[in-house]
This record gives C-alpha cells, structure tokens and sequence, in this order.
C-alpha cells in the first residue's frame, strides 16, 4: 500500500507573536509582563492540515477512505482541520509557550471484507510547547501499523517539529498568533503514523491564534447564565425544562461547499444562535421531558441563514423530539428569502443514550441521517438516508445543572494588511470585536502574516521575519 512521494512544494515562512486588540494610546499589555510572569492562555484555535497529500491519498481513489471529526473539531479552507479552545501559559519576558486544545480528526481507508480498515489513524489533543526558537506540536495518536495491523496508542506524543528561526515570541499583548510556521514529522512521529512517513518528512504548515490574560483572572470572558435563566431562578415543574440547548453542525460538506469555491458564501446567526466552529448551538430550548417513559418534546431559539451563489437557505425555530430511542429534529426552512415551512423534519438521530447525569438529561454526537423532506428542503444535494452532522442535546433538570461549553475559537487574528479578502469575511468565535453574539459569520482562513496597527513591537517582529525569510531564500539559491 504504497503511498505517494511528499509534495517538494516550497513554504513560507511568516509568522509572528503579535499584539492583538491593540487601540491607539493604549499601554501594551506585554510591557507590564516584561519581568517574564507567566500569564494564561485560554480560548483560541490551532489550524493545520496534518499533510495534505495524506489526506488527498486518504480520500483518493487508492484508499476510498473518509476523514471524520471528534470532539468539536472542524474544518477550515479545503484542506486544514481546527482543533478549538486553548488552555495553557505564555510568559512574556522568555516567550515561553504552551497550549494544548481539544478535537481530533480520525482517518480510515482501505476497508476490508469484515469491515474493519487496515488504514486507521487517530489525531487528537494537539498541544503546541515553544521555547526560544524550537516548538515542538504533540498529539495523542492511535494508529494502525501498516502490514501488522497492530494498534498503538500513545499520548502527547512529539509529532512534529517547528521552526522558529527569527521569530521573536517575547512581549506580545493579549494575543499570540502564528501564521504558516513549516512542521516536519520527529522520529516519534513516525512511529505514531504507523509508518506511512519517514522522520524529516514536511507536514503542512501550522497556524494558530490563543488568548492571553493579562494578569490571573483578567480579562476572563463572563460566566454564562445558568441554562434555566441565571442564579437563584426555582425549578421548572416536574417534567417541565427551560434553558436546554440542542448542537448541530448540520453538514461538514455543506459548510465547506457554502464557504468553498463555487458558493463563495457564509452564514449568518441571529436570534441568539451560537456558532461552535463545527456546529451551531440553538439555545434557550424550552419543552417536557419524563424520563421513565424518555420522551422528550422542545423548542429552541436561534436561526441560520446560509447564503452564496444560487444559495439562500434559512433554518429556524428548531424543534426536537425524541420518543422510543429514536429522535427527530425539525425546523423553519426558508428557501429564497420567502416565507418559511413550519416544522420539517430534517433528520433523525439515534435518541437511545438520552438519560440524566450531572443533572442533565443528554445524548452526545448521536448519529443522524437525512429525511426525505429533509432532502426535499436541501434542494436535493443530498439523498434520504445520507448521514448528516451528529446531534448533541442537552436539557437541564435542575436550577443548578450547566450546559456543556461550546468550543472557544478566541480573538480572530488581526487581518494581514493588504489581503484582498480581509473584511469579507469575518472570523466566529467569542470575543470578536466587530461581531456581536448575534451576528457572527463563517470561519476564514489566518493571514499570511497577523499585524496590529500602531504596535511597533509588532513592526520588529515582522522586519525580522522577513529578513529570515530572505536568508532562506539566497541560501536556496
């Protein structure tokens, strides 16, 4: 099973630690750290593609394989998966850096007779450690050797290697964010891969942006309301719930066609819907639920408006119901800007693991699948019965129960000046400043290279990326 040779395409290097947030007259927040305090890093997004030929061969023709998501990850331009929600420390004074964030990606190709695949290779929990001018990307793997079969699982494994040569990750303010940084697979990245690559092998290059507090406990996002409303609000009457919340990212490809190529669009959120990256949270969910016969019947807030080239679709007060261990979930569908059908059943999804823990009644990433209406309401892209994104509920039983978080994609980088597409689309996430919660739109992709205007450590950063960049270039040749 013969994989093709790497790709020998050249990659640039521009990356830089940056100040982000940055307004005129405002005292950069690095300065104040200068002594090399440590700081935390929470919420942000690590984009990578792995290897794009390995995906290529993966999908191809050869392996007939599929890439699937877990965890919240999702996927971003045409080839680079967005791991979510970092949590780490960043000190200012050394640039030391480290942040692990959530999702994973699980490959499969080659299918057998009996069903199993000989090519399986699990990426997930990737975690980014930078000292001085080496980084090093660790994943938790699970891979089956080619040939054996054997399966391996190993935790934070050292996957690939970073060049940081000329970057300066000292001072930066309330964000770090590093663009198109080259990666090349470590010996012990090898092994995890279950051999398809050699060490020294190039990996696509890795990008990311994180949060950084200023000092512990500031600048932290406010915690949610409670999902029956807020503290100290009395329980629902039994069998009765507000402030459930239903997650679904309807589907990847979709998403990927919306914002690809041939649609040229994005979507827009209103009505208090969420976008979680690979899904959409409808909140404020309202309904019955009684748990011995476990039937379940609500309600949500929020709407989705899909729109490019000869595409406009509107999804809307959706509805879920769950009766026997099968569920459905229904919605307004608009097509068009008209007026919308009330209630469609667009999909069903197995409702067999709904039950109570933690004071929740939920199912998580429950498989669904397409309904014929549901097919009717795409305009026929897809057919009956083909698998759509899974379908996480989550209803509170009690004043004090929480719902599970949504992924935490951070600050959207600052837009690279000069890019063409800069404003076009804006980033979704948490603490955007031109989006409200209200009106957030599709992911793009990171800047060649993050700039903060007025921020003139940001200026040397960059100077001194270019002047290795050039190095690199006259030593080539």
């Amino acid at each position: 099973m013969p994989l093709p040779r790497p790709a020998r395409a050249p990659v640039v290097a521009l990356l830089a630690a940056v100040l982000a947030g940055w307004a005129p007259g405002a005292v950069p927040s690095g300065v104040a750290h200068a002594d090399g305090a440590a700081r935390t890093v929470s919420g942000g997004r690590l984009d990578w593609g792995i290897k794009s030929s390995f995906q290529s061969y993966v999908t191809g023709p050869i392996a007939q394989g599929r890439s699937d998501l877990q965890g919240g990850a999702a996927t971003i331009g045409g080839s680079r998966f967005r791991f979510h929600s970092a949590k780490g420390s960043y000190d200012a004074g050394s640039g030391a850096f480290e942040a692990g964030f959530s999702g994973g990606v699980h490959f499969t190709g080659h299918k057998k007779p009996d069903g199993s695949y000989e090519l399986d290779l699990t990426i997930s929990r990737p975690t980014i450690r930078i000292t001085g001018a080496s980084g090093t990307l660790h994943a938790d793997m699970v891979s089956k050797a080619k040939g054996s079969g054997e399966v391996t699982r190993a935790s934070q494994v050292p996957l690939a290697a970073l060049d940081l040569k000329g970057v300066n990750m000292r001072g930066a303010g309330s964000a770090v964010s590093l663009a198109n940084v080259p990666a090349t697979l470590t010996a012990d990245g090898a092994k995890a891969f279950a051999g398809y690559y050699a060490a020294g092998t190039a990996l696509d290059p890795v990008a990311l942006s994180a949060d950084v507090m200023a000092e512990a406990g500031a600048g932290a996002s406010p915690a949610e309301p409670g999902p029956s409303g807020g503290p100290g609000e009395k329980n629902a009457p039994k069998g009765e719930f507000t402030g459930a919340a239903v997650d679904w990212g309807v589907r990847r490809t979709f998403r990927e066609y919306v914002t690809g190529s041939v649609a040229q669009g994005s979507w827009k959120l209103t009505d208090g819907a969420q976008d979680g990256g690979a899904l959409f949270r409808f909140p404020a969910g309202k309904g019955t639920y009684d748990e011995a016969a476990r039937t379940l019947d609500a309600v949500f807030t929020g709407t989705v408006r899909f729109t490019g080239n000869h595409l406009d679709l509107a999804l809307s007060a959706v509805k879920v119901t769950a009766k026997g261990g099968r569920g459905t979930l229904a919605a307004d569908v608009a097509s068009g800007g008209g007026e919308p059908r009330q209630a469609v059943p667009l999909v069903t999804f197995d409702a067999s693991g709904l039950k109570e823990k933690d004071g929740l009644a939920a199912v998580t990433e429950a498989p669904a699948e397409l309904t014929a209406e549901g097919a009717e309401a795409f305009a026929g892209m897809y057919r009956k019965g083909e698998p759509m994104d899974p379908v996480s509920l989550a209803v509170p039983l009690g004043a004090e129960a929480k719902l599970p978080p949504l992924p935490d994609l951070g600050r959207a980088p600052a837009p690279a000046e000069g890019d063409p597409t800069a404003g076009q689309k804006a980033d979704s996430g948490r603490k955007v400043a031109t989006k409200s919660a209200t009106d957030t739109s599709s992911t793009s992709s990171f800047p060649v290279l993050p700039v903060a205007a007025g921020a003139a450590g940001v200026v040397v950063v960059a100077a001194a990326a270019l002047v290795a960049l050039r190095r690199r270039r006259a030593a080539a040749g």
